[in-house]
């Protein structure tokens, strides 16, 4: 049996070896349990991965190249017409027939907190509706519900969470009876994480017994899935495709058939959904071929000559912007984890890191970045697979983000743009919708997803002939 002595003695050595034996500085000082995390902190660390990274992105800072090789990635407009409708017609039937048969599961990426909105718990839980406030979580699960009563098949749904969020979601879900789906069709499971590095190499310490640590991006969510035993659960199930989702999007569709039944008829590894730029520099990722494979190029990295490029009729010639909707074949992320080591590269993110002093114990507070957070990403993913696919998508039917506290992709925008898309579907089904002179709905509407999650679904619901100007309707 190994003692503590000895794994204090192998980690000692191990810190000395490379240079970080400021983690050991207080451990004789610590109590058992203190002592035991430390050692498993150290335990998880690949030491030698972490020199190499240290030297690539920390004590160096990586220059993006762009290739010599740049094209506009092709995509699906999101209204086909000719040959691309007879093949929308297919993919939907196909989407129908695989969500039928269980192959389909939704997977949402849901490790970030409501900090930045000031909100005390996970993102995940924050409420997000104009009206009845329904959290984002209940949100996505009336969405999963009402997909299992159209297709008589229950979608299994994995939940990406964090290690500082992780018990606070189980509990959302146990105090709201998981929102009446079967908790045997809900995996939560935590992402991984990556020490945060001072611009010397060493690793910050949040404590005397603890490394500061951060979550290693949503990249390390297609490792994810391997380690923690997800995809062994989906091939048991027999799912074949995952519907890939971030937590803080109301309108997203957790599972759409059409994009997954087009993403299956091309026999894509990974694909993903696109809106059009409404500027050249908009902080989306540009969807592009680099060297024929499908890659995302960061918006800070697309040089202006090829931002701002347009077509004869005036449109963005790199015009199809990321937004983090993807489906992805389970076959291909057990193919990224074979040999155990998932070989996206990393990202450098400068950070302000509150960390205990070095040498002095004391706490530190730093107002200007002293340190770096390494993520991956993951549509850098993309590259990796044979072929892949992007549809088009629109703003106000599938983009509502709650990002910010105020101002563009606020809760203020997310509402209203869930009120635009409830009208612009109720109108379609023959209800009188009040509109201001700009076009903009004028009431506040909230559509449950148990009433619909496609415009068809309504054709049988009860709905109101009218509404009224200024009202709130909770249908």
């Amino acid at each position: 049996m190994t003692t503590t002595a000895d794994r204090k003695q192998t980690a000692a050595h191990l810190l000395a070896a490379h240079g970080q034996s400021h983690i050991f500085a207080a451990f004789d000082q610590l109590d058992e349990a203190g002592q035991t995390r430390l050692l498993d902190q150290i335990d998880a660390i690949n030491w030698t991965n972490l020199d190499n990274l240290v030297e690539t992105y920390v004590k160096n800072k990586p220059l993006f190249e762009l290739p010599d090789t740049v094209e506009p990635a092709p995509y699906y407009a999101k209204d086909p017409t000719g040959d691309a409708a007879d093949k929308f017609a297919k993919a939907r039937e196909l989407g129908d027939q695989l969500l039928r048969e269980g192959k389909v599961a939704a997977f949402v990426v849901a490790g970030g907190s409501g900090t930045r909105l000031g909100w005390p718990g996970p993102k995940g839980t924050y409420p997000a509706t104009p009206i009845s406030g329904k959290t984002l979580f209940h949100v996505f699960s009336e969405y999963l519900l009402k997909v299992g009563q159209k297709y008589g098949k229950p979608v299994p749904w994995y939940i990406m969470t964090s290690p500082v969020n992780d018990a606070a979601t189980r509990a959302h879900f146990e105090e709201n009876n998981y929102f009446d789906l079967d908790p045997s069709d809900v995996m939560f499971f935590e992402q991984g994480t990556m020490p945060s590095i001072a611009y010397d190499g060493r690793l910050f310490m949040s404590g005397p017994d603890s490394i500061v640590l951060n979550a290693d991006g949503h990249g390390g969510s297609l490792k994810a899935l391997a380690r923690s035993g997800a995809v062994n659960d989906m091939k048991q199930r027999g799912v074949e495709q995952i519907s890939y989702f971030q937590v803080d999007n109301p309108n997203v569709k957790c599972v759409d058939p059409l994009f997954v039944g087009l993403h299956a008829l091309e026999g894509a590894q990974m694909s993903s959904k696109m809106l059009p730029k409404v500027e050249p520099r908009e902080k989306l990722g540009n969807f592009c071929l680099v060297d024929n494979k499908m890659t995302v190029v960061e918006y800070s990295d697309l040089p202006d000559e090829l931002a701002e490029q347009r077509l004869e009729d005036g449109s963005l010639r790199f015009l199809a912007g990321s937004i983090a909707i993807h489906v992805i074949a389970v076959d291909f992320v057990e193919k990224l984890n074979a040999g155990g080591d998932l070989a996206l590269p990393f990202h450098r993110a400068d950070k302000k890191v509150p960390h205990i002093d070095f040498e002095s114990g004391q706490t530190v507070e730093p107002t200007e970045p002293n340190g770096v957070k390494l993520e991956q990403f993951v549509f850098d993913a993309l590259p990796f697979g044979d072929t892949s696919i992007v549809l088009e998508t629109d703003r106000v039917e599938e983009f509502a983000p709650i990002k910010n506290a105020e101002g563009v992709d606020s809760a203020v925008t997310s509402k209203q743009l869930q009120s635009e898309r409830a009208g612009n579907w109720l109108e379609a089904a023959g209800v009188k919708v009040p509109r201001r002179a700009d076009g903009s709905v004028d009431a506040i509407i909230e559509l449950s997803h148990l009433t619909a999650i496609e415009p068809a679904d309504l054709r049988a619901a009860d709905l109101p002939a009218q509404i009224k100007p200024g009202t709130e309707a909770l249908l």
